[in-house]
């Protein structure tokens, strides 16, 4: 297996390129270039790591390891943009129903994926603190709410 091969393997496979008419015509060398770029970035990246440990970051568990905490960090994203539909809109909140979807998820997952840390999170960000609750709302996130 040759080891330049691995490399530009896996940034293929994580930076595929699109196929004619996925993208719209006027920007599709556009982004085609900035694939490639992507591409070539990844892989000095995952050279450079190789050649200070080759044992410690073996390209390919590295791209999985990569890929994971994207994945983690997306998961992250996605608590914190339900817990400000949930928390933080005026003058109501989203419908769970409608969170749950856009995030591919049923409505019993919504409810409960977030809780005081991503509130938390949101307040820091938005500087600003949740709109008032009311404490016997049922599908409170800290459990305060009385069960239907």
């Amino acid at each position: 297996m040759d080891g330049m091969s691995v490399f530009s393997d896996i940034a293929a496979i994580c930076h595929p390129m699109p196929s004619p008419g996925e993208v719209p015509d006027d920007i599709y060398s556009d982004v085609c270039e900035s694939i490639h770029t992507r591409r070539e970035e990844m892989i000095h990246n995952l050279e450079a790591a190789a050649d200070a440990d080759s044992e410690e970051n073996e390209p390919l568990l590295s791209a999985i390891g990569i890929a994971r905490y994207r994945k983690e960090q997306a998961e992250a994203e996605i608590r914190r943009l339900i817990a400000y539909g949930r928390e933080f809109t005026r003058p109501r909140p989203y419908v769970l129903a409608d969170l749950a979807a856009a995030a591919g998820m049923s409505i019993s997952g919504a409810r409960i994926t977030y809780g005081s840390t991503e509130v938390a999170d949101v307040e820091q960000a938005l500087g600003r603190p949740p709109r008032e609750r009311s404490a016997n709302r049922p599908d409170a996130p800290d459990g305060t709410g009385s069960a239907s």
